[in-house]
């Protein structure tokens, strides 16, 4: 019985691999776009990585880039979001090779060709070093925003809430079990939090982990600032990927403003202290809120 257990293992992981792999290429696929010789083209070796937490923009981002002339968007790409927690600290070298041979084999699978592949994993973040290493012309774009909203989003979600059940595209189980990204000597701390907190430790620990994109290589943006300034963001956003502006600005104008301080009405006084015990430090760091304003609302 062990042994048929061990076969049936041995089988299942291809399997999944190509399951995996088909899932990602079909999306790019349906998505279209490019003309025939554009697809049979040499690679393009400038892809662009949307960075940074889940609920921060990264899903209308990549899609507003992806539309624009010359340009696919890979989605989030099952493959990768199923390798990235297996890679732990892998040295970069290495970790880049698993990386560009995954990522290769969906360019290749769904026929992008000699269009500019944008990736929007948001775990991508804990790999970016890697990245940058597996594409040194590759371009990063972390897109921050209000750590008070992306909570509520995700709370809205209850992707890390307790009793949650199921799991992503990628096998991973929602809920409120420890995620590859929580500190080893807080695992058991991170499953008693509330949901607010592990919510916050998201976003913490996926902006952090993003903020270490090279920075000559990297286009930070605010989220914040895309929904005010659409055809200014736009403006310095394709300028620094060598995009077409105006196409750009017509596909962000479409960003959602009243998502914008959400978490005023969606947090309760409780949850914001939750939030702030976990992640204040850096919402003071981002000048989401102040010094003072923090201490009074941990009290």
């Amino acid at each position: 019985m062990a042994g048929r257990e061990r076969k049936n293992r041995a089988v299942s992981s291809p399997l999944r691999a190509a399951g995996l792999y088909a899932r990602g290429a079909g999306r790019v696929l349906l998505r279209g776009g490019g003309s025939l010789r554009e697809r049979l083209a040499r690679p393009d070796e400038r892809l662009v990585f949307v960075v940074g937490s889940p609920r921060s923009g990264t899903t209308f981002l990549g899609r507003s880039l992806g539309a624009l002339p010359g340009f696919v968007d890979l989605g989030e790409v099952p493959a990768l979001k199923a390798l990235i927690p297996a890679l732990g600290d892998t040295p970069s070298p290495e970790a880049a090779h698993r990386i560009r041979r995954t990522l290769d084999t969906t360019r290749r699978l769904g026929l992008v060709g000699g269009r500019r592949a944008v990736e929007q994993t948001p775990e991508s973040a804990f790999v970016v070093e890697a990245l940058a290493f597996a594409y040194p012309s590759a371009s990063f774009v972390h897109i921050v925003r209000d750590g008070r909203d992306v909570v509520s989003s995700l709370l809205e979600r209850g992707w890390l809430s307790s009793g949650r059940g199921g799991e992503d595209d990628a096998g991973h189980a929602y809920g409120a079990a420890p995620r590859f990204w929580v500190e080893a000597e807080r695992r058991a701390e991170f499953e008693s939090a509330s949901d607010a907190g592990r919510a916050a430790w998201a976003w913490r620990r996926y902006v952090g982990a993003a903020q270490a994109a090279p920075p000559d290589r990297c286009f930070d943006l605010r989220y914040e600032r895309m929904v005010a300034e659409p055809e200014a963001v736009a403006r310095d956003l394709a300028g620094f990927l060598g995009a077409e502006p105006d196409a750009l600005a017509v596909a962000l104008g479409a960003a959602h403003r009243e998502s914008v301080g959400r978490y005023r009405d969606a947090l309760s006084p409780a949850q914001l202290a939750d939030v702030l015990a976990e992640a204040g430090g850096l919402l003071e760091a981002l000048a989401y809120v102040t010094a003072d304003s923090a201490s009074a609302l941990r009290r």
